[in-house]
């Protein structure tokens, strides 16, 4: 599968990215900018701060033997809470807190398409060291004499850590550079244009006809894009029409009249190729229609 060229200048400023998988397929990815990042994880902070509330509650309508283990029993969730609610999410395939998710951005491992465990565990350990723990410091002591320059220290300490992705192209925090990740946007398939073009009202009407289902997406993988791809461009009329009669059959598509073959494979190659994109970001890589990932 060819794979686009270099990025512009105005695109690297904008935000885009490349991104190569193994298998060559470029994805453009843009990155969150920083108002999408302090809102998800403001999002995350509130998550755990109603989480703690409920708990509190909880312990409080509970008979337990003492004050003392109801508090000891808060600050093991307060502190699991803290420790793990970004990681283990970001474990997930999704790769994104419900912050992360409802602003619509994701954790990626830099310049490849695997997001590795150990990645995750050192971009979350970083944000304790540089938010979690000066933030609590600077509210946990007071402000004259030397705990004055000691609350000082703490909150340059927090600021450094805070207003690091305002100073580098990629919007990386201290625990994105030190992790080699990166939080980008939801991919968005980027086709050849002789292949796929939209720009015209006739061929947004076209695509909007073919509504595949995900499981008629999935039916196929990175090697039938790679065939279809070439059939694409190779423009034979009796091999467009077989392949398209071929693919109607195994994914169960019900042709209509006046339906186009040309038209069926385009909508399904961006299609496939638009799914195989987004869960190659997950680090899921289908190679071909007998791999059942």
């Amino acid at each position: 599968m060819s794979t686009a060229g270099n990025l512009s200048a105005a695109q690297v400023k904008m935000g885009r990215r490349h991104l190569i998988t193994p298998e060559g397929v470029d994805l453009q990815i843009e990155l969150a900018d920083v108002g999408a990042r302090i809102g998800a994880f403001t999002i995350d902070l509130i998550i755990i701060t109603l989480a703690l509330i409920a708990s509190a509650f909880a312990l409080n309508s509970m008979s337990l033997y003492s004050q003392d283990m109801a508090n000891t029993i808060f600050i093991l969730i307060a502190f699991l809470l803290r420790s793990f609610y970004f990681t283990l999410f970001e474990l997930g395939r999704r790769a994104a807190t419900p912050g992360k998710m409802a602003l619509k951005i994701r954790v990626a491992a830099r310049g490849k398409a695997r997001l590795s465990a150990a990645s995750v565990f050192a971009r979350n350990a970083l944000r304790e060291i540089g938010f979690f723990l000066p933030i609590g410091f600077l509210f946990g002591i007071g402000m004259g004499g030397v705990d004055g320059w000691m609350s000082l220290l703490a909150s340059i300490w927090a600021g450094i850590f805070l207003l690091f992705p305002l100073f580098n192209k990629d919007r990386l925090r201290v625990g994105d550079l030190v992790a080699g990740t990166w939080v980008v946007r939801a991919p968005r398939p980027m086709l050849a244009a002789d292949l796929i073009t939209t720009d015209r009202p006739e061929h947004e009407a076209t695509f909007s006809k073919f509504a595949f289902t995900p499981t008629q997406i999935d039916t196929y993988g990175i090697k039938e894009l790679h065939v279809l791809e070439d059939v694409l461009r190779a423009r034979d009329t009796e091999i467009l029409k077989d392949v398209a009669s071929r693919i109607r059959t195994k994914i169960g598509w019900v042709w209509e009249e006046g339906e186009s073959d040309v038209a069926f494979l385009r909508a399904y190659y961006a299609a496939l190729r638009g799914r195989l994109e987004s869960k190659m970001l997950m680090g899921v890589r289908r190679k071909d229609k007998f791999d059942k990932r």
